[in-house]
């Protein structure tokens, strides 16, 4: 799997096999150790404040009250909306202490040459209205939260600087209501990580 173009994809493979087992335990009783060699933003990920900040907060230091059993809600970007989705696209809505996550239908295109360019993102005002909102957490399902033409990752600047987590490449958001369902985005707890996969889900 190559989530971002250039970068390298997972190595998966058997530390120890069925048939090298077989040397070690009693005839009969075999196990499998996996290996995974794989860079930590693969697949839908989690990025926590260390990503973008020395000094924020990393995997290990998310409470589960976070990542997990969140109350969801979905906001529906339509093709009218272009690619820079702005404030207008939360108005109406009640998103504190929410689970935002944005459905721009952009997972169609995944495993695609079209999935890495041109990517519907959020705003440096729609970042902005978030943290002002009170949300906590927020996701998309595009390439990138930011545009990948700016280099200085506004929407990754504000929500991480406020200590939002911010999940990437999401899918099948289309599956969800536009609320009234439960969110999880757990990552495993490491030291000195910024971002790791989740397995992404919501339970309606």
């Amino acid at each position: 799997m190559v989530t971002y173009p250039g970068l390298p994809s997972p190595v998966i493979g058997d530390w120890l096999s069925r048939e090298a087992s077989q040397k070690r335990y009693a005839p009969g009783t075999t196990f499998q150790m996996g290996r995974i060699e794989m860079l930590a933003n693969t697949g839908t990920y989690i990025d926590a404040p260390f990503h973008r900040y020395a000094d924020g907060k990393d995997l290990a230091d998310f409470p589960l009250s976070v990542v997990a059993d969140l109350a969801g809600v979905v906001l529906r970007a339509a093709p009218a909306d272009g690619r820079a989705l702005d404030v207008s696209l939360f108005r109406g809505r009640e998103l504190h202490g929410r689970a935002v996550l944005v459905h721009t239908g952009w997972d169609a295109h995944w495993r695609t040459e079209r999935y890495a360019q041109g990517h519907p993102f959020l705003t440096r005002a729609a970042a902005q209205r978030l943290v002002g909102a009170g949300v906590t957490l927020v996701g998309i399902d595009s390439l990138n939260i930011d545009d990948d033409t700016d280099l200085a990752r506004p929407a990754h600047t504000i929500l991480l600087g406020a200590g939002i987590p911010v999940v990437e490449h999401l899918c099948n958001l289309g599956d969800l209501p536009d609320s009234g369902f439960r969110f999880f985005a757990v990552p495993v707890k490491v030291r000195g990580m910024g971002s790791f996969p989740v397995r992404a889900f919501g339970i309606v």
